[in-house]
């Protein structure tokens, strides 16, 4: 039995004695991280969790509204660096401040006869050639704002200390040792902090269920709590984050996913993690309080790469394929109000009203068959960034790229 039979059978148990399946629970299964689809999901099987979206609302003084597209029509960036014939890229893509700092491909490693690792090989941006370098000796990396530093885990997760590596010299320049072993690293949004994940175990872990021939993720989560560093000192305190079973994981243990990284909040006030169940987040003060969601913060969802624009007045959202055949929505982060625009899979915002997303081909059936492309809120074209990626989700040497804000 495979893990997509583990899914339908589960659902249908649940259909006959329970309500209806929470929110989340095939990508809990199927996913270490959502992808997004041109098809959706019925809503008798699955209700998606509401996705993190950023967006810009305009207000309109006359009626008391407020409404998601930008004003002043189509804004034309400062620079575009494009290239649409490769994939990989090769050469720098960028758009204004915003830029590719680099893209990782996975591959499987088996580690036993029922364990294996998920490991990325990563190629980052060299800010004085403008070219993409192998770094294959990083497990994890995050790239901080202006893309000339970032933050390094070695090879063996989870990692004992952390590397803070100058992109121009490929060189670390300096390390910041911590007790409890890290999985993986986010800069805040002004760059100055660091969050940490801590784990007991490999967050990037496979195992195989009895009797099935696919790797998948572990369904009880490793992870322990967080690091607040600060970036020019390398100082700041360890929060544990205890994880309680939840009722309705049809298999034990938590309904979380194997990686589940902590976040800051851009005032730098909050943590928050995402949730395969509804409603798809939880926030904590540093010291691991909860605490009830951030204005601002009530349409994010982990799993919609581009999250708040810079302004935080917009979110980027989910799949939405109404107008197009392919399109995502971008919502008011204050009302939730939303706009359908272009883009298969938002990833990053290019200021406060343009957007990096995944698309496929104007004529293209297959949907996987995805390129770089740049998104202008209110308009209907899209500017090719990259060439398109092969082979379908999951496949051996497709390429997931790492953006770096100005």
């Amino acid at each position: 039995m495979n893990v997509d039979d583990i899914v339908r059978d589960a659902l249908r148990e649940q259909a006959a004695e329970l309500p209806p399946a929470a929110a989340g629970f095939a990508d809990r299964v199927l996913a270490v991280r959502r992808r997004r689809r041109t098809r959706r999901i019925t809503a008798a099987a699955v209700t998606a969790v509401a996705v993190l979206a950023v967006g810009v609302a305009v207000p309109l003084l006359d009626s008391g509204k407020e409404d998601v597209r930008p004003s002043g029509g189509i804004v034309t960036p400062k620079k575009v660096e494009s290239h649409p014939d490769q994939s990989p890229p090769r050469d720098r893509i960028s758009v204004g401040g915003t830029s590719l700092a680099g893209y990782s491909v996975a591959k499987q490693v088996r580690k036993s006869a029922d364990s294996a690792v998920q490991e990325r090989t990563y190629h980052l941006l060299n800010p004085r050639t403008g070219r993409y370098d192998k770094a294959a000796e990083w497990s994890w990396v995050a790239v901080a704002p202006g893309g000339k530093t970032a933050a390094v885990l070695e090879r063996d997760l989870p990692a004992a200390r952390i590397g803070l590596l100058d992109l121009t010299t490929g060189k670390v320049e300096r390390w910041i040792d911590v007790a409890h072993g890290v999985g993986g690293l986010t800069f805040s949004r002004d760059g100055r902090k660091l969050v940490a994940t801590t784990y007991s175990e490999n967050p990037d872990r496979l195992v195989k269920v009895q009797g099935d021939a696919e790797w998948s993720q572990p369904w009880t989560s490793s992870r322990t709590g967080f690091y607040v560093l600060d970036v020019a000192s390398g100082d700041g305190a360890w929060t544990e984050i205890k994880l309680a079973g939840d009722s309705d994981a049809p298999m034990g243990g938590t309904m979380l996913n194997s990686r589940q990284d902590f976040a800051l909040t851009d005032d730098g006030r909050y943590v928050w993690e995402g949730r395969p169940m509804a409603p798809g987040y939880a926030f904590y003060d540093l010291s691991g309080k909860k605490v009830p969601v951030p204005a601002g913060y009530r349409y994010l969802s982990w799993s919609v790469e581009a999250g708040r624009s810079p302004d935080g007045r917009l979110v980027a959202g989910d799949f939405a394929g109404q107008k197009w055949k392919t399109s995502s929505y971008v919502l008011d982060a204050k009302s939730g109000a939303h706009t359908e625009e272009r883009g298969q899979q938002l990833l990053a915002w290019a200021g406060n009203n343009q957007l990096i997303a995944w698309d496929i081909g104007k004529n293209d059936k297959n949907e996987f068959h995805q390129r770089l492309v740049l998104v202008t809120l209110g308009s209907d074209k899209e500017v090719p960034l990259s060439g398109f990626r092969e082979g379908n989700d999951g496949d051996a040497g497709r390429w997931e790229p790492l953006f770096a804000q100005p």
